[in-house]
């Protein structure tokens, strides 16, 4: 499969991961030497780990039904990095989890676009309040 942009790449990607589709993760993934993954409580992959963690995390059930929100857009030449809000769809009376905050990375070589990087977060506490005058560290 040839993506022919950075978002048609990115959005094959979400596509499989909310299918729980190895086979399609696996195609939007550059070489496996030059790759690399880290996920929110899991150890970083790298290389041909990215594969055995999509296939782990997929054959545990995991699914993901996101929302994303693009926040920024960096394209230059050959290398495009995404800056994305995911968001769980949460089902009807369920409390909506807070965002997870995402960075894809993606190459361009001859067979089109390709993942090198993904790498998300959740979204950090706010931080601690101030004694006294009720407002935050950083207000």
């Amino acid at each position: 499969m040839t993506y022919e942009t950075p978002q048609d790449a990115e959005d094959a990607y979400y596509d499989a991961l909310e299918s729980g589709d190895v086979e399609a993760m696996s195609r939007i993934w550059d070489a496996e030497d030059g790759i690399a993954c880290l996920l929110p409580m899991t150890p970083m992959a790298i290389g041909a780990q990215v594969p055995l963690l999509w296939r782990t995390l997929f054959e545990q059930g995991g699914r993901f039904d996101l929302q994303v929100r693009h926040l920024g857009w960096i394209e230059n030449g050959d290398l495009a990095i995404h800056l994305v809000e995911e968001r769980v769809a949460a089902a009807p009376g369920v409390q909506v989890p807070p965002p997870i905050y995402a960075t894809n990375v993606f190459r361009r070589d001859v067979d089109g676009w390709r993942l090198v990087l993904h790498q998300n977060s959740p979204t950090p506490l706010p931080p601690p309040a101030m004694p006294g005058d009720g407002r935050t560290a950083v207000a």
